[in-house]
């Protein structure tokens, strides 16, 4: 077993320097997803890859009993906070933008092309909410590959499936999800 697979364990039963041993192991590989990530929002974008690996490092370990099975779990579990924090911003940003929910909005005048990155952002969790019930591995690729930017061969490691899997998989949600958005967009 890796080094990190023993501490992941560690922090399963509750052992309290654990979580303090798994940082140093893991910090750069959560900052590479970060800067991945962010290298893909917006030029007006406040938030800097190493808040959002902070932010998703406290979300991950505010829990003791929060317990991890691998290495590819944790990155999992890490891509999936990232990506929360991210739509919970973009839905912050949205409410103010929008007067707080207020405002009426004719979805009809939108394109997605010129949406703004949050709004995009906020429409793939949705999308990408109802994939989740259709197919939750495919739902896993997308969250990987979008919001944690690991390319095929890092996702098909992670998830102990071939690459060519993943590529497949991504093409169908990919898919899958444009049809979604541009139903919802007209």
């Amino acid at each position: 077993m890796s080094d990190i697979t023993l501490i992941l364990q560690a922090i399963g039963r509750g052992e309290k320097q654990a979580s303090e041993d798994l940082l140093p192991l893991v910090y750069e590989e959560l900052r590479r997803l970060a800067t991945s990530k962010m290298n893909r929002e917006s030029e007006g974008q406040t938030l800097q890859p190493t808040e959002l690996v902070h932010e998703a490092w406290l979300r991950l370990t505010k829990d003791n009993a929060q317990s991890w099975e691998s290495r590819a779990h944790f990155l999992g579990t890490a891509a999936e906070a990232m990506r929360r924090i991210l739509v919970e911003r973009a839905r912050r940003k949205q409410a103010v933008r929008h007067g707080g929910g207020l405002h009426r909005l004719d979805i009809e005048d939108l394109d997605l092309v010129e949406m703004p990155p949050d709004d995009k952002v906020l429409l793939i969790d949705e999308a990408l909410d109802l994939l989740r019930m259709e197919d939750a591995e495919k739902a896993r690729i997308v969250t990987l590959k979008f919001f944690g930017g690991l390319t095929n061969q890092e996702i098909a490691q992670l998830l102990n499936i071939g690459e060519r899997t993943v590529e497949r998989q991504w093409a169908f949600a990919k898919a899958w999800l444009i049809y979604s958005i541009q139903s919802k967009t007209g």
